[in-house]
């Protein structure tokens, strides 16, 4: 299986640059994964494609503000960093931009001295390992002094700092969000309660994996980056008890979907654990707990798309984003949305 095999060609006006007003008013294309057949919708008339006793599981994780630009002391010269994994003590994994400038022993100062990060070790990658000092709490001081992580893809500033975060993020640590939770209104998730669907939640904390590229021809050779996930034991029952009544459970997200897959052992039931995660779904992947999966449009040659297409077929995926595209969705995080069942 090559990474080729997974391009598709996308006009660059089709990536969107800002999130819609209003959340639920994006498209959603309907895939049948046995069929490949196509509908398109508004995203709020999800509910026709939900039945009473199916439970939606989301992913509740909160994006910080994880990009800092900061200065080296001593030269003063500018230096960028992003968050990446939080590990003891106050070290952090960093990607840090430009890395020469980022030996280890190097000082940076953000703030103004607010924050003072010192450089102990270079890592896989290149990634820096940075322990912060400060006084006070970490959090707020990273709430005043640090950006939302945008992908490379979105070159527009974010007016709301809140619309790359779904209404139901809680539990901080994520570098980027799980975009298709951000299609989700209060209202339309109460709506989906009313109708007799349970919605579960479980914790995966995104990393930049997401968006790095396939560098590797073979796609089997693709190395996925660690993400941190947890499951609680009451959520895996709902879920467990969703299956055993006969209910779908749906994934709201690729994340939520490698969480489930993670954490779902050889007989179909679903642990109630937390740990790290490299999963890779390719291709070939049999699936143990997700039935469908409402997700966002992904980037050719990734490893999302490489997922979607483990569900559904790589030629019914491949088909499906050529109409996308001919029907002018909105592509990436603040585009469109599509639910394969």
């Amino acid at each position: 299986m090559r990474t080729a095999d997974f391009y598709y060609d996308l006009p660059e006006e089709l990536i969107a640059q800002d999130p819609l007003l209003d959340r639920s008013s994006s498209r959603l294309m309907h895939l049948d994964k046995k069929t490949g057949k196509t509908e398109h919708t508004d995203f709020k008339h999800i509910l026709k494609y939900l039945k009473p006793g199916d439970c939606l599981v989301i992913n509740d994780t909160r994006v910080i503000p994880a990009r800092l630009y900061g200065r080296k002391v001593g030269t003063d010269a500018g230096i960028e960093i992003l968050l990446l994994k939080r590990k003891e003590n106050n070290v952090w994994e960093t990607l840090v931009k430009p890395g020469k400038k980022a030996k280890p022993g190097t000082k940076i100062s953000f703030g103004d001295g607010l924050l003072i990060g010192e450089v102990l070790d270079i890592v896989e990658e290149g990634n820096r390992l940075i322990q912060f000092s400060y006084e006070g709490i970490f959090e707020e001081i990273l709430d005043k002094l640090g950006e939302m992580p945008l992908p490379p893809y979105i070159t527009h500033k974010l007016q709301d700092k809140e619309r790359y975060q779904t209404v139901y993020a809680k539990n901080e640590g994520s570098a980027a969000a799980p975009t298709a939770g951000l299609h989700f209104t209060k209202e339309l998730l109460g709506q989906i309660r009313d109708m007799g669907v349970n919605i579960a939640h479980v914790t995966l904390h995104v990393g930049l994996g997401t968006f790095r590229p396939v560098k590797v021809d073979d796609v089997e050779k693709h190395h996925m980056h660690s993400e941190f996930y947890v499951v609680e034991e009451d959520q895996a029952k709902l879920i467990n008890d969703t299956k055993k009544n006969g209910g779908r459970v749906i994934s709201v997200g690729t994340t939520s979907c490698r969480t489930l897959e993670s954490a779902t052992d050889e007989n179909g039931i679903l642990q109630a654990k937390s740990g790290w995660t490299e999963i890779f779904i390719y291709p070939g992947y049999q699936f143990k707990m997700i039935d469908a999966l409402i997700t966002n449009f992904h980037l050719p040659e990734s490893t999302l798309l490489m997922l979607v297409s483990a569900l559904a077929g790589k030629d019914h995926i491949m088909a499906a984003y050529e109409e996308a595209v001919k029907e002018k969705y909105r592509f990436f995080s603040f585009g469109d949305a599509m639910m394969i069942e």
